[in-house]
């Protein structure tokens, strides 16, 4: 049942890390606090969001095809997030660290990568803030709804870091209709709660 109303809730019917729910003060965002998980993981450094997020897309897709040391296909899942570390200026590269959620029934010995550029991380637990939006995303329009989470948390006084930050997307790029993306900004836990 739980499942079954999580899945209409994320419309994808893919699998999603599980996460606790916070209280928070703005109708705008959310505040979630993501549970400890493992990852497969590709960082990729350039001057362009779009770019890198599409090789690193690649990279990881072939990891679900069976380019993994048991050769077995793995489930998708959703999001597939990427992580953002701006470079230190603006003619710096910056590193994409595109991940896929590893499935529940491989969580505990995840299938290792035969690509030398992928990885798996254990993702330790994580609490972010995040604003969810429709539409084909791109790295203006995930900029642009970044900007406005930074306003609205501004605006409630919440303390977060402005980098790294996450882009995260729910759905296949063949979906044309009632798409959900969100940008995520990572709690600074110095703030008390």
């Amino acid at each position: 049942m739980l499942k079954s109303m999580g899945q209409l809730f994320f419309s994808s019917g893919l699998q999603n890390p599980k996460f606790t729910a916070q209280q928070s003060k703005g109708e705008d965002y959310e505040i979630r606090t993501y549970h400890t998980t493992n990852w497969v993981s590709t960082s990729v450094t350039g001057m362009e969001q779009d770019p890198a997020f599409n090789t690193g897309f690649r990279r990881l897709f072939k990891y679900i095809q069976g380019n993994n040391d048991k050769k077995c296909k793995v489930e998708m899942t959703a999001p597939v997030t990427c992580m953002i570390d701006p470079g230190a200026g603006p003619a710096c590269e910056s590193t994409f660290t595109t991940s896929f959620f590893i499935p529940e029934e491989h969580q505990a010995d995840p299938p290792k990568p035969t690509d030398a550029d992928a990885f798996i991380e254990n993702r330790k637990e994580l609490t972010v803030f995040v604003r969810t939006y429709g539409g084909f995303t791109n790295s203006e329009s995930s900029r642009e709804e970044l900007l406005k989470l930074m306003e609205s948390l501004k605006r409630d006084g919440m303390k977060f870091k402005e980098a790294p930050f996450y882009r995260a997307g729910y759905d296949s790029p063949f979906k044309l209709t009632n798409r959900r993306n969100e940008v995520w900004l990572i709690k600074d836990e110095e703030e008390k709660a």
